[in-house]
């Protein structure tokens, strides 16, 4: 994620507004969140290794908040940078889930969703549309580290809870935590919202009580405000595995007690913490002296490897010249050696894995396009070319120049010395970095007939389809029989498509149909996937050009997704040795008929959208899309993602167009975040295989853009000099 976007960069032009007139905590936290990100994210900073967990290098307990904390109250400790933690809690009726990122060392966020039976009233008044089973609430969280402990300074944290929903569980707080004694550790906080509801010390100025419909807006004129209440607890840990916690609660569950969903008797809450050896930790916990309940919460670091180093054969090495070799021209005039060569070469990259898109050969040079179908690091598959190059080309060819080439469009030219290679094979993979030189590409596209990339590819088998967050049921998924593929027509033009059929799931039994105030570009989901069984997910013809030094073209024609058919034509400038990107994409659509054949509704649209991407660098990047999207609303998309060398990101996006939260509804504006796992991080055995997760609490029709899967930016930038960089390590892998 990056600071600059999503929910975050939101509220910072919020923050922004606010400041000036109200000050206080609620300003002073969004402009941590800035420090926050200007802090690199390997930064060491001192940090107690916790006696009760030591083998978890500090990772703390979560609370039923899917947050560091006690039992239900928040705590300062703050997670190892780049954890993500899934945890699931269920107590007197209520079942809370939350998705914990802990986005830079003093910055984490969370999403939660929570299921309420049998909540009927809130604020006394009944809730519309609702027929009193489970009632679902989502909510977003935020915590900054204001400060580490130390010798003597305990942590603080301050934080803001359901900032952006209707206020349900909206508080907001500040704690302090100290380990007295190894093993024994103290919090204390003062809490206002519902962390303020029970015994209030006093009140900071007026806090409106009523809950926000629509929700999905920050809720800034109610932070740190209305009375104000101390928590607090200790935990022990009576073993490495086994921790105690007791707590005072501030949280007076007024709502909950309101429905009848449990009888609060005592402020005191107990729990029991138990930690297997993969990280995962079980609780049970005894609530408000009249109920039980029971917690598991799950831990990962997108930045350690179940197999670190991969498990791949390793590649053959340099081959070093000898003097004689080096000046050995002899097979200038052998023609049939000279015949030979290419053939042995590509022999050499099949054994690696590696597809030859051709090879131009001089007495000194030689430029071989390259087809990566297998490396996730594409300094990998470089490395691997340049060692079989070295053991299958004349001594004299003393210059390599490797063209990674994807959809037929050669995306850099990557120049690297033969002696260099010989020298520098076991040296640190930087020192070959400062030798290679890194240019743009254009004009070195293989021509059809010089790649051995096979025309036709295809895939048969299943595949996953889900609907997230469906009042009536939050989870629905079909599991699909599908069939794809592509034929590569020329190197840069292909024709694909993809077919499929239910084969057990029930996205087909969603009969909820939102109103919506705009045309119902995405919220008909629930017709089309009633009804398109089987269905024709795509039938495209689509072609890649460079059109010239720093540009790369996409024309798309045909049924381009599940709802829509037309054209798409796309523009990107991207310098091979730059940070920034800028994109063009204009669209004409169609909307297409419920059953995903042929056929066509009435609905047409042009869409368009400028689009700039930026590295941030320390990880994080950024995207800004300005235009028109389906539904004819004008706005723009902010995304930010932090991005991790071994290929996992992890990011926030939100659309605000001239839609209004009326005419958007329930949500008030398209948000959500994404999720993106490479498979051969995960089988530690070579894979450019993908696993993409989106989740946005509601799916709308303000802000929807087309789902198309071949844009140009995250196929171009791989091979440009700011990603290369990044993974250069893998070069001798």
């Amino acid at each position: 994620m990056d600071e600059r976007s999503g929910p975050c960069g939101q509220m910072q032009a919020v923050s922004a507004r606010v400041w000036p007139r109200r000050g206080g905590p609620a300003g002073m936290v969004l402009c941590a969140a800035l420090i926050a990100l200007s802090q690199p994210a390997d930064a060491q900073m001192e940090r107690p290794r916790f006696a009760f967990d030591p083998a978890t290098a500090a990772m703390p307990g979560f609370n039923m908040n899917g947050a560091p904390g006690l039992v239900d109250m928040p705590g300062a400790a703050m997670a190892p940078d780049a954890t993500l933690s899934s945890t699931v809690s269920h107590v007197g009726g209520t079942t809370r889930g939350t998705v914990t990122f802990q986005i830079a060392p003093r910055l984490s966020g969370s999403f939660r969703y929570s299921g309420l039976d049998g909540l009927r009233r809130l604020g006394g008044v009944a809730i519309p549309n609702h027929d009193g089973g489970l009632y679902y609430d989502r909510s977003f969280d935020l915590r900054f580290h204001l400060l580490r402990e130390g010798r003597y300074r305990p942590d603080v944290t301050i934080g803001l809870q359901d900032f952006a929903g209707t206020s349900l569980f909206g508080a907001e707080y500040i704690v302090a935590g100290k380990t007295v004694m190894p093993g024994l550790r103290v919090t204390a906080g003062l809490g206002w919202g519902r962390l303020g509801s029970y015994k209030p010390l006093g009140r900071m100025g007026t806090r409106p009580t009523d809950l926000l419909e629509q929700g999905g807006v920050p809720s800034y004129d109610r932070w740190f405000r209305g009375d104000v209440a101390a928590f607090g607890g200790l935990e022990w840990a009576v073993t490495d595995r086994l921790t105690l916690m007791a707590e005072y609660s501030s949280d007076a569950y007024v709502e909950e007690v309101a429905n009848g969903l449990f009888a609060r008797k005592s402020p005191w809450n107990i729990g029991l913490d138990y930690r297997f050896d993969n990280g995962t930790r079980a609780r049970v916990m005894a609530m408000h002296g009249a109920a039980l309940g029971a917690q598991l919460s799950f831990h990962t670091n997108p930045r350690s490897s179940p197999m670190p180093g991969g498990t791949e054969t390793a590649p053959l090495p340099v081959y070093r010249r000898s003097a004689a070799e080096r000046v050995d021209r002899g097979w200038l005039a052998d023609a049939g050696a000279r015949q030979t060569i290419p053939a042995r070469l590509s022999a050499a990259l099949e054994g690696e894995r590696l597809i030859p898109g051709g090879l131009e050969l001089s007495e000194t040079r030689a430029v071989l396009r390259l087809i990566n179908p297998v490396y996730g690091p594409e300094p990998q598959a470089i490395g691997r070319a340049a060692r079989a190059m070295s053991r299958t080309l004349p001594g004299t060819v003393e210059t390599f120049v490797i063209v990674p080439v994807v959809r037929g469009m050669a995306m850099s030219a990557i120049t690297l010395q033969r002696a260099d290679l010989e020298r520098l094979e076991h040296a640190p993979a930087r020192d070959l970095l400062a030798r290679a030189v890194i240019t743009d590409a254009a004009g070195l596209s293989p021509a059809p007939g010089m790649t051995a990339e096979p025309p036709l590819t295809w895939y048969l088998g299943p595949d996953l389809r889900y609907s997230l967050f469906d009042p009536s049921n939050p989870f629905r998924a079909d599991v699909v029989a599908t069939a794809r593929a592509m034929y590569r027509i020329t190197p840069r033009l292909e024709l694909s498509g993809s077919i499929s059929t239910r084969v057990a799931g029930n996205l087909d039994q969603i009969d909820r149909r939102d109103p919506s105030g705009l045309p119902r570009v995405r919220t008909d989901f629930a017709l089309y996937a009633r009804e398109g069984d089987p269905s024709l997910d795509h039938l495209t013809l689509t072609h890649y050009l460079r059109p010239g030094r720093d540009l790369y073209g996409r024309l798309s024609l045909g049924y381009l997704e599940q709802m829509y058919a037309g054209v798409s034509a796309e523009l990107l400038w991207k310098p091979v040795d730059s940070r920034l990107a800028l994109g063009l994409e204009v669209n004409h659509v169609a909307q297409r008929d419920f059953d995903q054949g042929f056929g066509l509704r009435d609905y047409e649209i042009t869409t368009g959208h400028l689009s700039a991407y930026y590295d941030l660098g320390r990880g994080y990047h950024a995207q800004l899309d300005v235009g028109r999207y389906l539904a004819g609303d004008v706005g723009a998309t902010l995304s930010l993602d932090r991005e991790f060398v071994n290929g996992w990101r992890l990011g926030v996006f939100a659309t605000l167009t001239d839609a209004s939260a009326e005419e958007f509804g329930e949500g008030s504006f398209d948000k959500g975040i994404r999720f993106t796992i490479p498979v051969g991080h995960l089988l530690g055995q070579p894979s450019r295989r993908l696993g993409k997760v989106t989740v946005r609490p509601l799916t709308r029709d303000g802000g929807a853009r087309l789902d198309l899967r071949d844009r140009l930016y995250e196929q171009v930038r791989d091979y440009h000099r700011p990603e290369l960089e990044k993974t250069w390590g893998r070069v001798w892998r």
